[in-house]
């Protein structure tokens, strides 16, 4: 007699299970259920898109200003100063410029040519840009 009421309970709780799963289901697969998870899901998506964005644009500005500064367009440039020209038209005093190869390259450790002078780089002083307009006073000359 108490195997027959155990099985009875194991029978009426697998129901009860069986019952609750099916129940779930029923309410998961409903049309306002299917519609909240798709809202649900596209707002998570528009929420991950718009981080997506932020990153990108974050990681842009970051890149612009490495190549600003690898360019030398932030104000750090490194030039070497200007050279006196001779008024006698000695070989190699026609305007034209040797370019200095770059610390640690191979081109670095081939001998200069005799004559030349090594100069330091100096550095550029970052001063602000003022825009200038067609016709603005900076273009005239001042006939006083």
């Amino acid at each position: 007699m108490v195997r027959r009421i155990f099985w009875m309970a194991v029978g009426a709780g697998a129901t009860v299970w069986a019952m609750n799963k099916a129940n779930e289901a029923v309410h998961r697969l409903t049309p306002d259920s299917l519609s909240g998870t798709a809202a649900r899901g596209a707002l998570q998506l528009g929420d991950a898109a718009r981080q997506f964005a932020r990153d990108v644009k974050s990681g842009m500005a970051e890149r612009e200003q490495q190549l600003r500064a690898d360019l030398g367009l932030d104000g750090t440039a490194v030039v070497e100063p200007p050279r006196r020209r001779t008024l006698s038209g000695a070989a190699g005093s026609g305007g034209d410029r040797a370019i200095s190869a770059a610390p640690g390259s191979p081109a670095a450790a081939l001998p200069t040519s005799r004559g030349t002078r090594r100069t330091t780089p100096q550095t550029i002083v970052a001063k602000t840009r003022q825009r200038e307009l067609p016709g603005s006073t900076t273009d005239r000359k001042d006939p006083h």
